[in-house]
């Protein structure tokens, strides 16, 4: 299937040459070992899915899945999604997605799920507010530690992205009206001029709605004070893991031009799932 928009062509991916320059993609995004050849090869011949962008014949993006099973539900583990440099915030990653459901609910998936930093709120605005996602698992330094790239520096934590993509939250676009987010975090600015979160001396979660502070670069607060990085991280992963155990799931950030964007999070229950 191509899908075409622009100069950017977007297509399935079979052949062990497609896997090699996935491999050098792959590379140039994060900064580290790619993926051997052999696996992403046998995972497409086996229920798994490799989907490219390309800029005439330069592969300028690509999200890899495979098959994945529990709790007697079969569905698809996007592992990876990764856009040149070049070529990021352009909608390529947004274009994959799409390319992915569609073929996804051809091969008879009903769920997609994947995992992303907490911190990176760009990302998190995609799979939320753009790709009607939801999230309320937190998974503590899911990949242990990691040396060199964007991994770097932290604890891997991530959250974990159910897409349904047969259901009424996304088929709809459905999102809360007319709720109003209580905001008990507060930020301040630090001598580095990088926000701070403000945390109340206590939080327990029981209104309708509650919007989380979160940066809109983390990148440059490992650069320049890794400590508050650091901060942010065991900050926002004591408020997500409290907001989800008490019933809370992620569904939409709200971008400012604020040197934070806002997490929004529901009660699962009011969420249409099917």
């Amino acid at each position: 299937m191509n899908l075409l928009s622009d100069t950017i062509t977007i297509r399935v991916l079979k052949s062990v040459e497609e896997m090699r320059i996935v491999q050098q993609l792959e590379e140039t995004v994060w900064g580290m070992g790619s993926i051997p050849v052999h696996q992403t090869l046998t995972a497409v011949k086996n229920g798994g899915l490799i989907i490219g962008a390309f800029d005439m014949k330069k592969l300028v993006g690509f999200s890899y899945g495979f098959a994945g099973f529990k709790n007697d539900e079969v569905y698809l583990c996007s592992h990876m999604l990764g856009v040149h440099p070049d070529y990021q915030l352009r909608g390529i990653g947004k274009k994959l997605k799409d390319t992915q459901l569609i073929i996804a609910k051809e091969m008879g998936y009903k769920l997609i799920t994947w995992t992303f930093d907490p911190l990176e709120s760009r990302n998190a605005y995609l799979n939320v507010s753009k790709l009607y996602g939801i999230v309320d698992t937190y998974i503590e330094n899911c990949y242990g530690e990691m040396e060199g790239g964007l991994n770097a520096g932290l604890p891997t934590d991530r959250l974990q992205i159910e897409w349904r993509i047969t259901s009424e939250r996304v088929e709809d676009k459905w999102m809360p009206v007319n709720l109003i987010y209580e905001q008990p975090f507060q930020i301040k600015v630090s001598k580095h001029n990088l926000p701070v979160l403000v945390e109340p001396l206590l939080f327990e979660p029981t209104q309708e709605g509650y919007e989380l502070p979160i940066p809109h670069n983390i990148q440059e607060i490992k650069t320049v004070d890794p400590e508050l990085a650091l901060n942010w991280r065991l900050q926002t992963r004591k408020i997500m893991q409290k907001l989800f155990t008490a019933g809370y799931t992620l569904v939409s950030v709200r971008k400012t031009v604020e040197p934070v964007n806002y997490y929004q999070f529901v009660k699962k229950s009011t969420i249409p799932f099917h």
